[in-house]
């Protein structure tokens, strides 16, 4: 069994209503000049008047930061800790998705800490205290809020860049259900889809713990059981709970465990042609699953045991990939890369991408250049 080390920093604060609580965590956290961050979209949806309006009522001096875009980069980054040096914050609050959500992790480090987020690729390179931060998700997707990474783009080759140290983590995540009702459906159905391939990676890493596998298998319990219910049901905020907290504990086994090719795969093809992050991952993970049972199709057992799958026949790994592409069917996302558009001729471009993303040093099974060359190649 694998050795761990297993501690959650973030307080986790879950039911429809629990933004009305922003104000006296923030207040109890001694929160007093907090820099909101939250895009644009929120601003549309009331979201931020309301986290502004709990905030002023308990007494805080408060600003917005909003300008940045889905897939923060650098430079978004940057400009962030402009807007926070004019107004001098102790603490951050991040509102939205996931892209709010590492943007307020970005800003944060950088203000603390200095240099370039380039400086803290990897894990541990924070030397300052940081700020401390709550988290205020209104999607159920990346389980930023129960990570210690902020995932920003290089604002010159869009690739990501997983930066994280023990201080990112949130102090307190307040999951509201209701705050996830203002998403389109496709927002939805790609954000969705992420959290799953978050738990279903997560369960077969080579740094998978007891632990890890806990929140893996719980966190895929809920997101299989109600994705289609949710897009189906928009208003039933019992299925949107569920995605969140799915989500959420997806987030948890990655601190644990990382992630694998799919992502690897997937990191390239939202870099190099804006593909929605969560589309990617609905036409790739298919393949990889099936690609990593061909090594050992055990390794999917304990993720699907118990779990009802809509294919009855076929090894472990085919029927949790047949589920796979029954989702994505669900969520309406193209079935492969060639109906998104992606030239033939780049996918060995493509798979020397992906064998570079840190993410692929963590599947069950060695992956390399030659390797996502035959996902991609599968995936068209």
């Amino acid at each position: 069994m694998t050795p761990f080390d297993f501690h959650v920093p973030t307080r986790l604060v879950f039911g429809a209503g629990a933004i009305r609580r922003l104000g006296t965590l923030a207040r109890d956290l001694g929160f007093a000049r907090p820099l909101l961050i939250s895009d644009h979209g929120l601003e549309e949806a009331g979201h931020v008047d309301r986290a502004l309006g709990l905030l002023r009522a308990a007494g805080l001096e408060v600003e917005v930061f909003d300008d940045f875009d889905v897939n923060p980069d650098a430079t978004m980054v940057e400009r962030g800790v402009a807007f926070a040096r004019t107004f001098r914050p102790d603490s951050v609050i991040g509102l939205g998705g996931g892209s709010s959500l590492d943007c307020a992790k970005g800003v944060n480090l950088l203000l603390t800490n200095g240099g370039a987020m380039a400086d803290y690729r990897g894990y541990g390179h924070a030397h300052k205290p940081l700020l401390p931060m709550i988290a205020v998700p209104t999607t159920a997707g990346t389980g930023s809020e129960a990570q210690s990474y902020a995932v920003i783009a290089d604002a010159e080759t869009h690739m990501k860049m997983a930066c994280g140290d023990p201080q990112l983590a949130f102090r307190v995540a307040a999951l509201d259900p209701e705050l996830t009702l203002s998403q389109p459906p496709a927002v939805t159905a790609a954000g969705g889809f992420d959290a799953i391939a978050h738990a279903v990676e997560t369960a077969v890493t080579k740094r998978r713990t007891a632990i890890s596998a806990l929140f893996s298998r719980e966190a895929f319990r809920l997101l299989n059981a109600n994705y289609e219910r949710v897009l189906d049901h928009p208003d039933d905020i019992e299925a949107r709970g569920a995605m969140q907290l799915g989500a959420f504990y997806a987030g948890v086994a990655i601190e644990q465990s990382m992630l694998g090719a799919a992502h690897a795969c997937a990191n390239p093809l939202t870099a190099r042609y804006d593909m929605t992050h969560g589309v990617a991952l609905a036409i790739l993970l298919p393949h990889v699953v099936r690609w990593n049972a061909h090594a050992a199709d055990d390794l999917y057992r304990d993720l699907v045991n118990g779990i009802p799958l809509a294919a009855a026949s076929g090894g472990i790994g085919d029927r949790l990939a047949d589920r796979l592409i029954e989702i994505g069917r669900s969520g309406g996302f193209p079935a492969d890369l060639r109906t998104t558009g992606v030239p033939e001729q780049d996918l060995s471009t493509l798979a020397a991408a992906a064998a570079t993303q840190w993410t692929g040093t963590f599947n069950p099974r060695p992956f390399g250049a030659r390797e996502a060359l035959e996902v991609y190649q599968c995936a068209y």
